[in-house]
């Protein structure tokens, strides 16, 4: 069977990236002017695979899609001023690299169907990975490295790629990985001796183009498995990319690479254990700062212990306060000054006539914060870092107390 669309240069050419056509109709389509052509090797947005991009007479195309009501391709431009007659250049570098991850993709799909029985239920060709998703889950990394193999074996055999168009009452006897989802013509890729698929894509014509298929990930997505892979350029610039970090982790930790797990490994419970005494002697520090608050502070009733704190996250001030108002008879106003304020009211129990959450919100309306709580202890915080301000906010708060000398830290 022909071309059905002999309009449409891509089906009858791949690599043609340069022709000439005629504008047969202007427009402006989502804000952009746009033009369709007596014929065109601009591929447009379909099946998962991204329009192409370049010129037509040195005027950039921005997007290619296709109109639903008639199937006409609009080219959506940078600018107005094309002429009649256009000179249409492909950018070439952009559709070989999507020809290497569609055709990547049929293999993928086909040796993944293969080895696991996996039927491939999406697929999306994006800027920098490319993803299938699969109608099974938990799919093991050692059960997708034999995918990967045997896509690999396939691609250095430079087996042929072709494309032909049949009629829908041809269809029913072919071995088709899928059945198709359009009406009228078929259009067919075939990787010889291995897939059969519909497809309006654009393929390489020899498995050999596409150099090399990586999968980077499996994202576990309930019955499905995503599988995120790239291949050919991508595949190399991805190789370059983690060999240098290899390299400068290596030289930063003074191993062998194949020393660098290992390294790594000591570095995190060497960190652990780092982080176990800084908690530890944070707790410390927490115990020595309330009982230094507590006993400055004037016996009361009741005592009153205001302190504007630098450093000092929300965890850290609630801790804090926890320790102070065991004490009886206590109130305890704590700011925290990291890049914004951190405030926390707290009182002992059976002092009723205390609300720690009316202190508090007298604290932030004066400081521009936000905050709440319970009458026995509440937290917020406020966009400011002025020393001075938080200080004198805490200190009307206090007052409210009855307390005219609080023990403070400033």
């Amino acid at each position: 069977m022909t071309v059905p669309y002999p309009d449409r240069l891509y089906y009858v050419d791949p690599y043609l990236a340069r022709f000439e056509a005629r504008v047969v109709e202007r427009l402006t389509w989502e804000g952009r002017p746009a033009v369709v052509l007596d014929r065109t090797a601009f591929y447009p947005t379909s099946g998962g695979q991204p329009a192409d991009r370049g010129t037509l007479s040195d005027v950039p195309v921005v997007d290619v899609v296709v109109r639903e009501e008639d199937g006409a391709i609009l080219h959506l431009l940078a600018a107005e001023n094309v002429p009649d007659r256009v000179i249409g250049e492909i950018d070439w570098d952009r559709r070989f690299d999507h020809m290497q991850q569609h055709t990547g993709q049929h293999l993928l799909s086909a040796a993944c169907e293969r080895l696991l029985n996996a039927e491939t239920v999406s697929f999306h060709l994006g800027a920098e990975v490319s993803t299938i998703d699969l109608n099974r889950s938990r799919i093991s990394l050692e059960a997708m490295e034999g995918v990967e193999d045997l896509v690999n074996r396939v691609i250095w055999e430079d087996r042929p790629v072709t494309s032909r168009f049949v009629r829908p009452d041809e269809v029913a006897d072919l071995p088709l990985r899928r059945p198709p989802q359009v009406e009228g013509p078929i259009r067919l890729v075939e990787v010889a001796d291995f897939d059969l698929n519909p497809c309006g894509g654009t393929h390489v014509a020899r498995t050999g183009e596409i150099g090399l298929l990586k999968v980077l990930r499996l994202d576990y997505r309930g019955a499905e498995t995503r599988v995120e892979f790239v291949c050919g350029g991508r595949a190399l610039r991805d190789y370059r990319r983690k060999n240098r970090t290899v390299h400068r982790l290596s030289a930063a930790l003074t191993v062998g690479q194949d020393e660098l797990t290992e390294a790594v490994a000591r570095l995190q419970e060497s960190l652990k254990a780092t982080r176990r005494q800084l908690r530890a002697a944070r707790e410390q520090l927490l115990e020595v700062l309330a009982e230094r608050l507590l006993r400055s502070a004037p016996p009361g009733p009741p005592r009153v212990v205001r302190a504007v704190l630098e450093g000092y996250e929300p965890a850290e001030l609630r801790a804090l306060a926890q320790r102070m108002i065991a004490a009886a008879d206590t109130v305890v106003l704590l700011a925290g000054v990291t890049d914004r304020t951190h405030l926390c009211v707290a009182r002992s129990e059976g002092m009723e006539e205390v609300d720690a959450a009316a202190l508090l919100r007298s604290a932030c309306d004066l400081l521009g914060g936000k905050g709440g709580g319970r009458p026995h202890f509440a937290q917020g915080s406020a966009p400011t870092t002025d020393l001075a301000r938080v200080e004198g906010a805490l200190k009307q708060a206090a007052a409210a107390c009855g307390a005219s000398n609080p023990a403070t830290m400033e």
